[in-house]
Order: structure tokens, then C-alpha cells, then sequence
């Protein structure tokens, strides 16, 4: 017959069925071995094996080597979360810089009052001319002598703005500066002026151009004549704002040319431009032009300043 295998071979130190069954926990019971299985792997367990047979000393067994096992150490436990959020630390190259102060200490807004006296203008005598009831003696007399140029002119309404300081108060405005010279547009200027300029187109300008371009001088260009303003940067009225000034832009001659004042004209048109510029120091006693400084670029500044001992400024 075969040999039984190993398997069916019954373990002597194994306990009946019955005596398992008997010694075991009632139904809806679980014994302490099945809540701590780790008392099976105790060695007192092992020794004694009727521990496992009597529930009661299996739980006494179980009491007292818990009481021997020392509480699990704090540092186990769960750790509580902090109050407050710890902000991580930036990084070396991330650090935000403390302000600076500034470079230069910040400067009071000036008052408006101070703003108002800035922009006011200096003061000037000719700020208070106004018409008399009847023409000066020297008004009528300077007409007279624009007649006898041949200008042609009309009368216009005295000029007055007493917030800036201009006043023109018996203006006319040139039509020709001579028989054969005329000048546009409308040129409003005081009368002095306007003789100044009819005698220097007639005895400078008219001459230069037939010796220069054999032809006649046919008409001036002005860019400005009486305006109300300022000097350019400045709080000085300017003498435009007295009808005292004429700009001048351009020459055309009888046969069609053009000479425009400016910073490089062609060379004859030049010394032509050249020419006028010199002679007008002396019957002008202000004269401006290319070079003098941007303002004066493309025309020529003539005017009738009074100035300390007669004297002109011509730049």
C-alpha cells in the first residue's frame, strides 16, 4: 500500500478539534488573539500553551505586557498644524531692496501768486499811449512825407491791450513801400517805422537788387509787422507789440526771381541778402537775421528801439 503523505499525517502536539472548540469564545465573541495578533509572536504565549486554552489568563497575560510596553514617544504623534503660515525665506539673489532716499530733496510747488508775478510783464512807458482827440503835429507831418514817397497806406484804429502793456495809437497799414515797391500782407505799423522802411527799400534795397541781378526790386515779403507778444522768452514786450518792428521773409524781383532770407541761400542770392543786412545797421537801430539765433533763421529783424546814446545792435 502507499504511504500516507506527509499532509495527512496527524500533528501529535496539535489539539483536538473538540478541545479548540471547547476552550474558544462563545458566537458574536473575538478573541483577544484576533484584536492582537502579536501575541501570538509572544515567546510567553509559546512556553505556556495553556494560555491559549484559558481566556481569562490569556488576559491577564495581555494586561500586563501591555502595562510593561513603555507609551508610544511624543514625536510620533501627529504634529499640529501652526497658527500662522510660515513665509518662506527669499532667496539671496530675490531679496526686495529697502527704499532709497531720493537724490535730490523734493522742492516746494511754488505759490501762484509767484507763478502770476513770472508771467507778468515789465513794465513799459509806451504801455500808457492812447489817442488824443486830435492827431499829434508829428503824426500829420509823417504822413505827409510817406506821400511824398509815394507809399500808399490807410489809417487804421488805435491798438490797445492795457493786461499786456501794447498800445499803437495812430497805426497805418502799408500797401507800397514806394512807387514801384509794394509789401504784403496788410503791414500795420507806427508811422516812424513805416517812413524807416519806405526809405530803406527805395535807397538800399532797389539799388542792391539792380546791382546784383540787373533787375527791379517788385515787392517784400514781410513775415510780421504789429503783434501783440513778448520778446521769445522773455518778459520784455517785444517791439512788434509797439508797431515798431518789420520782419522781412523774401524779395521778388520785376523779372519773377525770389530771394528767401535763410541760413544757406545760393551765392549770389547771398550777397545780395548780405548787403541789405549791413546797410540796414544805422537806419535801424535793432537788426536780426540768420545766425543771430533760431528765432531769426529765415527773416531779418528791423526795428526802431530807443537805445542808450543812438546806438544799434545788429547781430
Amino acid at each position: 500500500m502507499p504511504e500516507p503523505r506527509p499532509a495527512d499525517t496527524p500533528k501529535v502536539d496539535a489539539p483536538k478539534t473538540q478541545d479548540r472548540n471547547a476552550g474558544g469564545p462563545k458566537n458574536g465573541e473575538a478573541p483577544d488573539l484576533l484584536k492582537d495578533p502579536d501575541l501570538l509572536k509572544d515567546p510567553d504565549l509559546l512556553k505556556d500553551p495553556g494560555l491559549l486554552k484559558d481566556p481569562d489568563l490569556l488576559k491577564d497575560e495581555e494586561a500586563h505586557r501591555k502595562s510593561q510596553t513603555p507609551p508610544p514617544a511624543e514625536t510620533e504623534s501627529e504634529p499640529e498644524p501652526p497658527a500662522v503660515v510660515p513665509i518662506p525665506t527669499p532667496k539671496p539673489g530675490t531679496t526686495t531692496p529697502e527704499p532709497q532716499p531720493p537724490a535730490v530733496a523734493p522742492q516746494p510747488t511754488p505759490k501762484p501768486a509767484d507763478a502770476a508775478d513770472e508771467e507778468k510783464m515789465l513794465p513799459d512807458p509806451r504801455s500808457a499811449d492812447l489817442p488824443a482827440d486830435k492827431m499829434p503835429a508829428e503824426e500829420v507831418a509823417c504822413r505827409e512825407r510817406l506821400k511824398t514817397l509815394g507809399v500808399e497806406f490807410e489809417e487804421h484804429k488805435a491798438e490797445s491791450n492795457p493786461e499786456i502793456g501794447c498800445s499803437i495809437p495812430y497805426p497805418i497799414v502799408l500797401k507800397t513801400l514806394g512807387k514801384s515797391i509794394a509789401i504784403a500782407p496788410g503791414t500795420e505799423l507806427n508811422c516812424p517805422m513805416a517812413e524807416a522802411a519806405a526809405r530803406f527799400a527805395a535807397d538800399v534795397i532797389q539799388p542792391a537788387a539792380k546791382a546784383e541781378f540787373g533787375a527791379d526790386l517788385k515787392s517784400i515779403g514781410q513775415a510780421s509787422a504789429f503783434i501783440c507778444r513778448p520778446r521769445n522768452g522773455t518778459r520784455k514786450l517785444s517791439e512788434h507789440a509797439f508797431g515798431n518792428a518789420l520782419d522781412i521773409a523774401s524779395f521778388t524781383l520785376a523779372d519773377g526771381k525770389t530771394i528767401e532770407v535763410g541760413p544757406a541761400p545760393p551765392e549770389k542770392d547771398g550777397k545780395f541778402l548780405d548787403a541789405v543786412r549791413k546797410a540796414a545797421c544805422g537806419p535801424f537801430k535793432t537788426v536780426l537775421g540768420p545766425g543771430a539765433d533760431a528765432d531769426h533763421a529765415l527773416h531779418f529783424h528791423f526795428d526802431l528801439e530807443p537805445r542808450r546814446h543812438g546806438g544799434t545792435f545788429c547781430q
